[in-house]
């Protein structure tokens, strides 16, 4: 982790918050495919939709004015939030690709976010996933600000038609298409530059930062993984992989030799049953105990122009 981010970064709260008589969180067994395996859900219109009405449910809400009751000094009863725009898809670096597995795409799905804002304007992120059945989707956490919608829009006007990514050892956000990787703050830009870089190179630098790391591997097996420890005060970089309180990288690579980037299929857009479960597990341990995990946000605005 760059020992910098380490000393500017702020921390962003990630709250596990639990709705009247009852923990918000469920964990269901996965709908499976003909293979046995999780059937994955794919990333559509519906789903989108389907996700933005979870977020929007009269339960949901009462438990955000509750959430931004405790957050800040005003009331519950000062007003009522509102859940503003589309969710937008949170993806973070793909472990196939830092393995250099052929046609591995640089992310994958993790989770879909909705904006809350609250009467006074504050915002939150709803973090919704699917049920079982990959239809049924719930919200499985709430955490203050709204990185990921933010990057998502900036992504957009800085790469129309890339695909917006998160590498969370270093909590740097970017937007790649088939041949780019632009940075979206400044964590990314101290990683690749001002100006980005190829796809290949991007490739080429996490593959030396994490390609030791993977799951599988004897650093992963000593259990040094996950970077989010005491070890991760130290600068040692983590596994590939989505933060704590979120699901485990679908599918980890094997240690395939690197093939060429420009051969990566676009983005992954399919989030399993499984991940859902291993998200919602882990809130739901922190609902319980009434601990808050800790998730690191830059605490800036995004640059305007990457």
């Amino acid at each position: 982790m760059n020992p910098a981010t380490c000393r500017t970064g702020a921390t962003r709260r990630v709250a596990a918050v639990a709705l009247t008589g009852a923990a918000l969180f469920t964990a269901t067994a996965p709908a499976l495919a003909d293979d046995g395996r999780p059937a994955p859900v794919k990333l559509t219109a519906t789903t989108l939709e389907a996700a933005h009405d979870a977020a929007t449910t009269p339960a949901i809400l009462h438990t955000l004015s509750r959430f931004f009751a405790r957050e800040g000094t005003a009331s519950a009863k000062a007003g009522a939030p509102r859940i503003e725009g589309k969710a937008v898809p949170v993806r973070t670096l793909s472990a196939a690709f830092v393995a250099g597995r052929p046609g591995a795409a640089p992310s994958t799905l993790d989770h879909l976010a909705s904006t809350a804002v609250s009467p006074d304007g504050r915002k939150a992120s709803l973090w919704t996933v699917p049920g079982a059945s990959g239809d049924d989707w719930q919200v499985v956490n709430i955490a203050t600000g709204d990185d990921e919608a933010r990057y998502v829009a900036q992504g957009a006007r800085a790469l129309p038609g890339g695909t917006v990514f998160r590498e969370p050892q270093i909590d740097a956000w970017y937007v790649h298409d088939g041949s780019r990787v632009l940075p979206l703050d400044e964590d990314a830009r101290t990683a690749v530059g001002v100006k980005g870089a190829t796809l290949d190179a991007y490739r080429d630098r996490v593959g030396k930062a994490y390609g030791d790391k993977l799951p599988g591997s004897g650093y992963a097996r000593s259990g040094k993984a996950g970077g989010y420890g005491p070890e991760a005060a130290t600068g040692q970089a983590p596994v590939p992989g989505p933060a704590p309180a979120r699901g485990p990288v679908p599918d980890a690579a094997s240690a395939a030799g690197p093939a060429p980037a420009a051969a990566a299929q676009g983005p992954e857009t399919a989030l399993t049953a499984v991940s859902a479960i291993a998200v919602a597990g882990a809130l739901l341990a922190l609902a319980l105990t009434g601990a808050a995990a800790l998730r690191r946000r830059t605490g800036r605005s995004p640059a305007t122009g990457a």
